[in-house]
C-alpha cells in the first residue's frame, strides 16, 4: 500500500521529490523532436545487424579470377588506344607490342571470367539477350565487339597480312577499348557492396588512369627506348588521374572509404600509389635515356595497376563483411529525408 492519501485537497504524505511536474527532471520527457529544452526520453537508436552478422552477402569471387579480369581488361582496352596512337605517329614497334599485348590480356582476361563462370556455356548464354540497363550484358556484348578485332589487329600486324583490313581493326580497337577499360567499374559499382556502389562516380576514372598507367608500362618494357614517348606520356596521364581520382573517392565517401586505406586492401592500395607514382616519374625522368630504366619503370606501373585492382578488390570484400558499412551507408540515405 501506498504511503501517501488521497483527499479533497490532494495527496498527503507523499514521499518528497514525488512530485510529477511538467518539464521537471522527474516528469516524462518527451522524445527527440518535441519542444526546445525538453530531453528525450528513449537514446538515439544505435544501428546494428542481428548479432552482428553481415547484413548482406560478401562476394564469393576468387580475387585471382574477377581482380585478374579486372586488371587484365584495363591492361587489354588501355593498350589497343596506345597501338593506335603509336600506329599514326609511326612507331611500329610500340606498336605492334601494344596490340600483342591487347590480344594477350584480353584473352586472359575472357578466360578469368569465364573460369569464375564455371562453365564456357555460361559466358555463351549471356549473349542471348542484350540488356542495356545490365552492366553485366552490355560488358559481355563490349567483349564480343572488341575481343575478334583485337585478334585480327595483332595478328595482321605480325604476318604483314591484309594491311588495311589490320588498320580498320586497329582503329576500331581504339574506339571500343575505353569501353573495355571502363565498363568492369560500373558492373562492380551496380552490385550491393557498400565499398564499390557508394564509388560509382569515381571509380569510373581510377579504372581510366590505372588502365592507362599499364598500357604504358607495357610499352615502355617491349618497345625500344627511341618509340617509348607515347608510353611516357601516357604514364603520366594515367597515374596523375589514377591517384586524383582515388582520393577524390576516399574523401568523399567519408567512413565508407575505411577499407581503402586499412586492412588488406588498404595495403594493397598504398603499394599501388607507391608503385604508380615512382613508374610515372621515373618514366617521364629517366626512361627515355636507359632502356634499363623504360623496362623498370613500365614493370612498376604495371604492378601499381595490379595492385590497384586486387586493392579495390578486398576493399570491397571487407566492406560488405562488416555490417557498419551497409549501416552506415543506409543511415546516410535516411537522415535527409527524416
Amino acid at each position: 500500500m501506498s504511503e501517501a492519501e488521497v483527499t479533497r485537497e490532494g495527496s498527503l504524505g507523499q514521499r518528497p521529490g514525488r512530485e510529477a511536474s511538467p518539464g521537471s527532471e522527474g516528469g516524462r520527457r518527451r522524445r527527440r523532436g518535441g519542444r526546445r529544452g525538453e530531453r528525450a526520453m528513449v537514446p538515439d537508436a544505435e544501428f546494428r545487424s542481428y548479432y552482428g552478422r553481415p547484413i548482406i552477402k560478401a562476394p564469393t569471387w576468387a580475387a585471382t579470377d574477377i581482380a585478374g579480369y579486372l586488371f587484365l581488361g584495363g591492361l587489354a582496352g588501355a593498350s589497343s588506344v596506345l597501338a593506335f596512337g603509336a600506329e599514326v605517329t609511326g612507331r611500329p614497334a610500340l606498336a605492334r607490342a601494344a596490340k600483342a599485348g591487347a590480344l594477350g590480356a584480353i584473352s586472359l582476361s575472357t578466360a578469368a571470367l569465364i573460369h569464375d563462370l564455371g562453365r564456357p556455356e555460361r559466358f555463351v548464354n549471356m549473349l542471348r539477350v542484350a540488356k542495356p540497363t545490365s552492366p553485366m550484358s552490355m560488358g559481355s556484348w563490349i567483349l564480343v565487339a572488341y575481343g575478334p578485332a583485337a585478334g585480327l589487329a595483332a595478328v595482321t600486324d605480325a604476318t604483314g597480312l591484309f594491311r588495311r583490313i589490320g588498320r580498320a581493326a586497329t582503329g576500331w580497337t581504339a574506339l571500343t577499348g575505353p569501353a573495355v577499360v571502363s565498363y568492369t567499374s560500373v558492373l562492380i559499382a551496380d552490385t550491393a557492396v557498400p565499398a564499390w556502389h557508394e564509388a560509382y562516380r569515381e571509380l569510373p576514372f581510377v579504372f581510366a588512369g590505372s588502365g592507362a598507367a599499364a598500357a604504358a608500362g607495357l610499352g615502355l618494357v617491349a618497345a625500344p627506348v627511341r618509340e617509348t614517348a607515347p608510353a611516357r606520356g601516357a604514364a603520366v596521364f594515367g597515374a596523375v588521374l589514377d591517384v586524383a581520382a582515388t582520393r577524390l573517392l576516399e574523401r568523399r565517401l567519408g567512413p565508407i572509404a575505411e577499407p581503402y586505406r586499412t586492412g588488406r586492401g588498404g595495403r594493397l592500395m598504398r603499394a599501388a600509389q607507391a608503385l604508380t607514382v615512382a613508374g610515372a616519374a621515373g618514366a617521364a625522368v629517366f626512361a627515355g635515356r636507359s632502356r634499363a630504366a623504360a623496362a623498370l619503370c613500365g614493370g612498376a606501373l604495371l604492378a601499381g595497376s595490379a595492385c590497384t585492382r586486387f586493392g579495390i578488390f578486398e576493399a570491397g570484400r571487407a566492406s560488405a563483411e562488416d555490417p557498419r558499412y551497409t549501416v552506415m551507408v543506409q543511415r546516410g540515405r535516411r537522415e535527409p529525408s527524416g
